[in-house]
């Protein structure tokens, strides 16, 4: 007799991301009625060593961007072989869909079109026994909300203006909740955009929804920020902190970092660093992600040295939610925090086991978004269900990034007596001078 919580249909199809491509959508339906759903998101500063988001290459569809094949080898391939399965074994259908590609790349079968089936999964099971998704996967008496990392001005890939540095964010590490973070946080954002239309400056946002305006410096961004801050009635390096994503390896090429976008200045890694140096003397900065390129690792080790002390600092390209290149980077002594990309790596349960890893090691983990991103909501829930701590959807605008933030409202009013917001402890084994 089938078990209600088997898997007896997979339904799949091509829909659009928050920048007008496609991309995967799976539905999984379970034999007691039950149906997961899960869309996949897409990067624009990607590390070389992600595992492989398959496109069609066909230029007469799409401009070439189209993921029919994906949505073909959950269909023809991935559906035969996991109907039946209990969809409550997670690790078991995840360890099967990566045998069935059988590249480290998952370049057969495509991450997208297997993380679609991973997540859409686990929505199915979650809902088959009722839970929240984020009490199914984390299985908790209590909960913390994660403190957000709010892109509120763009740069880099990013944003088509002179501005190097891909992100700026806000961090709002004081108060007693998530709620309360975000109220702060959606005041500063407005009163950024009054501050740039008073300076005549560009309100249009970038991918991400920050504002994406010219401006006269990388510098400027962090000035700019911190007047809307004080502009709000909050404290800069008190109230608000700030954190940097620069996506380096974007403007590294022959060892050399080339702020292409603004002045055209050339930079050695040392100078990278001492530039990050003076940065943070100056500005309230909690946190640096991708502070030097993928390539770089005697950089990062020199970055490390000089900073790891002082600051968070994140590696994405470099790390990719790769365990196996987590755990070099570990051993080198390479940063003190990892983002962490669903679509990086492409099942859950390889996500999951790089954030266990990263919390036995002493580094912290920032659940992570994609710069093309759907309205699906799965890295809220799982950043509480992980006890990531901190959390980057982008800005308070457009709805692919609200639709996060509103979903982390919402597990707060749920949780009520059993969540509370990590707030500064996030932060405090990572950072002496917070």
């Amino acid at each position: 007799m089938m078990r209600e919580t088997a898997i007896t249909e997979i339904k799949t199809r091509e829909i659009l991301d928050s920048r007008g491509n496609p991309t995967i959508s799976t539905q999984v339906l379970l034999h007691s009625g039950v149906i997961g759903k899960a869309s996949i998101p897409s990067g624009a500063s990607t590390g070389k060593n992600e595992a492989l988001e398959l496109r069609d290459g066909n230029p007469s569809r799409y401009l070439g961007k189209g993921v029919l094949k994906a949505v073909s080898n959950v269909r023809e391939i991935i559906a035969p072989e996991i109907i039946g399965l209990d969809a409550l074994s997670q690790d078991e259908l995840d360890k099967k869909l990566i045998k069935l590609d059988g590249t480290p790349s998952k370049k057969n079968l495509g991450a997208n079109a297997i993380l679609s089936v991973s997540l859409a999964v686990a929505h199915a099971a979650s809902q088959a026994l009722n839970l929240p998704l984020y009490d199914y996967l984390g299985k908790k008496e209590s909960y913390r909300l994660p403190v957000p990392l709010i892109n509120i001005l763009n740069g880099g890939s990013h944003a088509d203006n002179n501005v190097d540095i891909q992100e700026f964010m806000i961090v709002p590490t004081q108060g007693p909740t998530f709620t309360e973070a975000i109220r702060k946080a959606a005041e500063i954002f407005h009163h950024l955009k009054k501050i740039l239309r008073k300076k005549g400056y560009s309100t249009a946002v970038g991918d991400e929804g920050g504002f994406a305006p010219n401006l006269k410096s990388n510098e400027e961004a962090l000035e700019l920020i911190c007047e809307s801050i004080q502009e709000s009635g909050y404290t800069p390096g008190k109230d608000i902190y700030l954190a940097l994503d620069t996506a380096a390896s974007e403007f590294y090429s022959d060892r050399t970092y080339i702020f292409k976008k603004s002045d055209g200045s050339k930079k050695s890694s040392d100078e990278m660093i001492e530039f990050y140096q003076t940065l943070v003397k100056n500005h309230p900065i909690l946190s640096i992600e991708d502070g030097l390129s993928e390539d770089d690792w005697e950089g990062w080790k020199a970055m490390t040295v000089a900073l790891g002390k002082d600051i968070q600092l994140v590696g994405d390209d470099i790390f990719v939610t790769n365990l196996e290149i987590f755990k070099n980077g570990v051993d080198q002594g390479i940063g003190n925090s990892i983002l962490i990309k669903l679509n990086q790596i492409g099942t859950l349960t390889e996500t999951i086991e790089a954030v266990s890893y990263a919390h036995e090691k002493g580094y912290s983990t920032v659940i992570s978004h994609r710069s093309g991103e759907t309205e699906d909501t799965f890295i809220a829930d799982l950043s509480v269900a992980l006890d990531s701590g901190q959390i980057k959807t982008g800005s308070l605008s457009r709805s692919e990034r609200v639709a996060k933030y509103n979903r982390l409202l919402e597990i707060e009013d749920d949780l009520r007596d059993k969540g509370s917001y990590a707030g500064i402890q996030a932060f405090s084994k990572y950072i002496s001078r917070v």
